[in-house]
């Protein structure tokens, strides 16, 4: 029940105003548009990119939970400063590394995806915790629906300034006619403009920062802080780490939403951080790339509500049998490339991705004690980041295999064609793996669930 009888609107929480601003400055990325063109602008490969988001994954793997652990001990806010200080350096490393030495931009991009790691398992659940504690102590938990679904709102409209903007500034077109209209005769070339996304995006973080430094802890939480003792801190991190895991695998339910929602998570994630691989794949010009993303991020408005009415009314199931079904024929329907009208079946399975961050969030929250919110939230994003590791590594190999097999032949009968050519052909007949692996795992998750889960839950 609520501390407080009277109506407050959640809004009216300075924690949850400030936990909404933080979610969109931290995460509405100008370079997101052309995040994969952007790398590969850089000289660096598909491969090389899949690994590099492997290794991204993998940071956050091994520094989730404890950071988590972390937050519910030393205080969340501490998390989040330092998620947006290392967000400020991360990417301005790769907004000013010079081009020209390979070797240097690969180590600098993978030192930029450790950092970002880093920074995302810092932010991950301490800011939420943080959130829905103030909630809990001013406001009525139950309204975390509600502002899940503001939330979504205020990400979809910092996604379509983010998306819209940042394809923009990557078009050294568009941007010489935007100088000229304001009277200004420069030229601008592709290697010049490919960094004003990053540019915008080191601004941005400074926002972010001061966004987190405007929160505060909740009252409960500031009294049982203990002294700042590093050996204490590291051993209640892994108490605490190791407690709140147990009751993740002592209370089904729990465990069955972290299982499914890591699978979804995993598998659309890859396949998002490829997208504008697949829109050249499929024919459509880089200038719409913004408009795209805007097109996918404008589903926030409407999806979380049709989410929350299904979680007010319908069993969590009818929840996860809709997520299925949008993932697999998105998915399966985007394998066939369709010039044009392959933009729909990935918008399909774009929107799987907001049904099921609301879904996951929304239970997990719901069952879940204040004291050990953090480290559980925690242990959901080291399941959801283990999952695009492992696709991240297993892609990244298929790639490598097909490049050996079909590489030697090609060259032989395409001299004239450049190796661009033979990426865009790995990158076709290596996609039908995503629908394919979704399909395994999820039938192998419903068998987990059917004879081990279910029978913790009749007992």
């Amino acid at each position: 029940m609520p501390k407080n009888p009277h109506f407050v609107s959640p809004f009216s929480i300075p924690n949850i105003r400030r936990y909404i601003a933080f979610k969109v400055l931290f995460n509405s990325r100008f370079y997101y548009p052309i995040f994969t063109i952007l790398f590969l602008d850089f000289g660096l490969t598909v491969a090389q990119f899949a690994t590099l988001n492997a290794v991204w994954a993998g940071t956050i793997v091994m520094a989730e939970v404890p950071s988590g652990a972390l937050a519910d001990i030393i205080g969340r806010k501490r998390l989040l400063v330092f998620a947006t200080l290392t967000m400020v350096v991360e990417v301005g490393m790769i907004s000013f590394v010079p081009k020209s030495d390979l070797s240097l931009v690969f180590y600098v991009f993978l030192i930029n995806r450790i950092l970002s790691g880093l920074a995302e398992a810092a932010a991950s659940g301490a800011d939420e915790a943080l959130a829905y504690d103030a909630l809990t102590e001013k406001g009525n938990p139950d309204d975390w629906g509600r502002v899940l679904e503001v939330l979504a709102r205020f990400q979809a409209l910092g996604f379509v300034i983010a998306m819209g903007t940042g394809a923009a500034l990557y078009d050294p077109r568009l941007m010489e006619g935007f100088c000229q209209f304001f009277g200004f005769s420069i030229s601008l070339t592709q290697k010049i403009t490919m960094r004003f996304p990053l540019y915008a995006t080191f601004i941005l973080a400074f926002f972010a920062c001061a966004a987190a430094m405007g929160m505060t802890e909740t009252q409960n939480k500031s009294e049982g802080r203990q002294p700042f003792n590093r050996i204490f801190l590291v051993k209640q991190a892994f108490v605490l780490t190791f407690k709140a895991g147990g009751w993740i695998f002592k209370t089904p339910f729990i465990l069955s939403v972290i299982l499914f929602g890591m699978l979804f998570d995993g598998i659309i994630r890859m396949v998002i951080t490829l997208s504008s691989q697949y829109y050249r794949m499929i024919q459509l010009p880089e200038a719409l790339f913004g408009l795209i993303g805007a097109l996918v991020a404008m589903m926030g408005f409407v999806i979380p509500r049709i989410a929350r009415k299904i979680t007010e009314q319908k069993p969590p199931a009818q929840g996860l049998w809709i997520t299925a079904a949008l993932t697999l024929s998105g998915l399966t329907a985007m394998s066939f490339f369709w010039p044009w009208t392959g933009l729909l079946p990935a918008l399909v399975t774009f929107s799987a991705m907001h049904f099921n961050g609301f879904f996951v969030s929304f239970y997990v929250n719901r069952e879940t004690a204040s004291k050990q919110r953090a480290t559980v939230l925690s242990f959901k994003g080291l399941a959801y980041n283990l999952s695009y590791g492992i696709l991240g590594v297993g892609y990244a190999l298929l790639l490598k295999t097909k490049k050996q097999a079909l590489e030697p032949k090609f060259f032989l009968e395409n001299k004239d064609i450049g190796p661009a050519m033979l990426e865009n052909i790995i990158f076709k007949e290596s996609f039908t793996w995503f629908p394919g692996t979704f399909l395994v795992g999820f039938v192998f998750l419903c068998l987990v669930y059917l004879f081990f889960i279910k029978n913790k839950i009749s007992k």
